[in-house]
């Protein structure tokens, strides 16, 4: 079997906010604990600070008063990534050089947003672990550390990260991935106060950027695959007190409905037991507040389980799943709502950035929000009233020919559903989306967004036991798709292209027209985000390790620089003392971890995966220098197939349970990648005691929970022989690569 081709088609499974279970690595961990070890813990009660950190909603709203800063997730409240800044053009980007770097002792992935004010810059890391720094030199200022269970990572999707701060009123908002919400003082990162915002009992998390309006906090939460409800909050700024509560699909039907809006929404659920398994629907990324029509936009999620065939077997749209809700910011009332993929059955979430802009569009002005969101069409909006102006597809579509403009609807194929009745499905986009989490940015000079766009296709079959039985129950700390991950490579035997490997792009995309201007093709599927400036530039990290500068109108790439660690964030820009520095995050992790030997992040397997944050600037002077090669050599595994009884039997079945519970965390076809811990090159010990770390839970801590109400012992003697016949397998094709080479 073909466990290579194997890994490259199974690593479209992993999608933020759709992905690993236990996502951590033993070295990883040890450098984790020793980080937060080395770096300072500040608590205590504390004020708002009345000497920095004073950013208000009219500061953010004049964002472009104050050029040099960097004041909110997308810069200001139309988030559009796009700066004003000009020192660095087109015409001088070639003599960009670092500054300085930022060493954040991890090997995690890095996703956050810094915030720049005061010549500070607020940013945050894995485990939720909160720096200030002085963005002119790097030097520390204060670091604070939530922490956050170990344990808890078992409950993440898509490894322990976090997307960055909100800084309001003198306080640095974060919320940890164990569902808090935490307020710091911005001058000392004193704690100021910290709430819980979730149901402790069941599998949420966060890994969102607070966003911050009229004296509120607003945040959502991930966890839809592992069965939770999803809905969004608002705390008050100074007190941590909850003001409301928005749910963004319907409860228990025998109980009272929390709004009007989730009344309405029940009506489109039809059949099944949803809210036994959870329903979905996590607002886990995007949150605009808009001034100007004193509205709140919020990118809803998929469906739990994925397929409505089990949620709601009767149909139905599935409301708010997949959609953009406009709220009150004030009272969290739904004002109106625009569902991008009605009935959602392959992850098509739209929690994908929203960004807010001013256009003409057919002859008249419109104040619209634009979202690429998974299911592969690039929407603008009425940001009034949610009316739809323009559908157009910005990759590789095949579950639906296009969007009907009159009715906002898309109009499916019908040969792409998939239910109890119906085979296998080969579906682009696949889970991954057309475009993920990693931000897209709006030049408004251009016309363009700048996308880094995916083409990844899936197989969708339904979970074979409840196709066979008619039942499903939800499964706790475990996936709850109703897809069938195990016989998945049995399917993809009927479906040319199907193992074909994902692709990904930077596309310059025209979101009137349709147009793709220009595109690059990068090396993996797996890349960062863009940021776009006035002088004409686009900046973009890739998985190969590069951070690269395009010319915005041409696509032309005018600069690059290998920081030898692979790119999934986005990049910032901002001016202090007439200098303008352009600062992004380097390290891989998250849906990139699960590929091919890190085939998703080729810079990161080849040299490691250390955490840091490089800032650089015209004239810089400084160099990134080239680290050493990781070894990637299998030893020799400890055990033989014959000793252990390994027959062909065990192994398929084996094959089968790491395959629906193991390879999210481990990498596919146990291939690891830098960022986690590849089994085939476990020590000694930890094949010795494999029964007890996987059972009995020995590294809960560490984030790898017990499977000992999932799995029997039988089940994890099959498991481990599985592993243990691809660690041979690969063993020898590596030992005689190196014959040949000798010869």
């Amino acid at each position: 079997m073909n466990y290579s081709r194997m890994a490259v088609f199974l690593a479209v499974l992993i999608v933020a906010g759709a992905g690993a279970a236990a996502l951590y690595n033993w070295q990883a961990q040890r450098m984790d604990d020793s980080m937060r070890q080395m770096r300072m813990v500040v608590r205590g009660e504390a004020s708002p600070s009345m000497d920095v950190g004073q950013i208000t909603d009219a500061r953010i709203a004049r964002a472009d008063s104050e050029p040099g800063l960097w004041l909110a997730h997308g810069r200001d409240y139309s988030e559009q990534r796009h700066s004003p800044l000009t020192q660095i053009n087109r015409r001088n980007v070639g003599q960009l050089s670092l500054a300085w770097s930022f060493d954040m002792y991890a090997t995690r992935a890095l996703e956050a947003t810094p915030i720049v004010v005061d010549n500070i810059m607020y940013m945050t890391g894995p485990w939720s672990v909160v720096y200030a720094v002085n963005a002119a030199t790097g030097e520390e200022i204060w670091s604070y550390d939530p922490q956050v269970p170990g344990a808890w990572g078992a409950k993440a999707c898509c490894d322990v990260v976090n997307r960055g701060v909100a800084v309001y009123q003198g306080a640095v908002y974060v919320a940890t991935l164990d569902g808090r919400l935490v307020a710091l003082n911005a001058q000392t990162g004193a704690l100021i106060w910290d709430v819980n915002t979730i149901d402790r009992e069941r599998d949420y998390t966060i890994t969102a950027a607070p966003r911050v309006a009229k004296g509120l906090v607003f945040i959502g939460n991930g966890g839809a695959e592992y069965g939770v409800r999803g809905y969004v909050s608002a705390y008050d700024a100074k007190s941590g007190k909850l003001v409301w509560r928005f749910y963004t699909v319907p409860g228990d039907p025998s109980r009272p409905f929390e709004s009007p809006a989730m009344e309405m929404a029940a009506k489109t659920w039809k059949g099944g037991e949803w809210w036994k398994i959870g329903g979905g629907g996590t607002a886990w990324h995007s949150m605009v507040y808009d001034p100007e029509t004193d509205s709140l936009f919020v990118g809803v999620g998929n469906g739990s389980p994925w397929t409505r065939a089990i949620r709601s077997p009767g149909g139905g749209d599935n409301l708010f799943l997949s959609s953009i809700v406009a709220l009150e910011p004030s009272t969290g009332r739904l004002k109106w709502h625009y569902q991008t993929t009605p009935g959602d059955t392959w992850d098509y979430t739209a929690t994908q950035d929203i960004i807010l802009a001013d256009m003409t569009i057919d002859g008249r002005e419109r104040k619209v929000l634009m979202q690429a969101p998974k299911n592969g069409f690039f929407y603008v909006l009425d940001r009034t009233d949610g009316e739809l102006l323009r559908a157009h597809p910005y990759v590789a579509v095949n579950w639906a020919s296009h969007v009907d403009m009159r009715t906002g609807r898309p109009v499916e194929r019908p040969d792409k559903e998939w239910n109890q009745s119906s085979e296998s499905r080969l579906v682009l986009p696949g889970p991954l989306g057309g475009h993920n989490w990693q931000a897209m940015s709006f030049n408004p000079d251009t016309g363009l967004a700048y996308i880094p766009a995916i083409e990844a296709p899936f197989i969708y079959d339904l979970d074979e036991d409840f196709k066979a039985t008619g039942t499903y129950k939800r499964v706790a700390g475990g996936w709850n798709t109703g897809v069938e991950l195990g016989r998945l490579l049995i399917s993809a035997e009927s479906h040319p292209g199907a193992l074909d490997p994902p692709k990904g792009y930077i596309k310059a995309f025209d979101p009137i027209t349709g147009r793709e201007h220009w595109a690059h093709e990068f090396g993996t599927h797996w890349n960062g985000g863009t940021l776009s400036t006035a002088g004409g530039l686009v900046f973009q990290g890739n998985g190969d390790g590069y951070f690269n500068a395009y010319d915005a109108a041409s696509g032309e790439q005018l600069w690059s620089v290998n920081t030898y660690t692979s790119i999934i964030s986005s990049p910032v820009t901002y001016e202090i003392d007439g200098v303008q520095y352009v600062a992004i995050q380097v390290g891989s992790g998250g849906a990139a971890l699960l590929s091919e030997g890190d085939r998703a992040a080729p810079g990161s397997a080849r040299y490691g995966n250390q955490g840091i944050l490089h800032v650089f600037r015209l004239n810089g002077g400084g160099v990134i220098a080239r680290p050493e090669e990781r070894d990637q050599s299998i030893p020799v595994p400890p055990v033989t197939l014959e000793a252990f009884g390994a027959t062909p039997e065990r192994i398929g079945r084996g094959m089968e349970g790491y395959m629906e519970a193991c390879a999210v965390c481990h990498g596919l076809a146990v291939l690891g990648g830098s960022a986690l811990p590849d089994l085939r090159k476990m020590s000694p010990q930890s094949h010795r005691m494999f029964k007890e770390i996987v059972l009995d839970g020995l590294l809960a801590e560490r984030g790898m929970v017990g499977f000992a109400s999932r799995f029997s012992p039988e089940d994890v003697d099959n498991i481990y022989a599985f592993i243990l016949a691809r660690s041979w397998q690969d063993y020898a094709a590596q030992e005689q690569a190196k014959a040949a080479a000798a010869q």
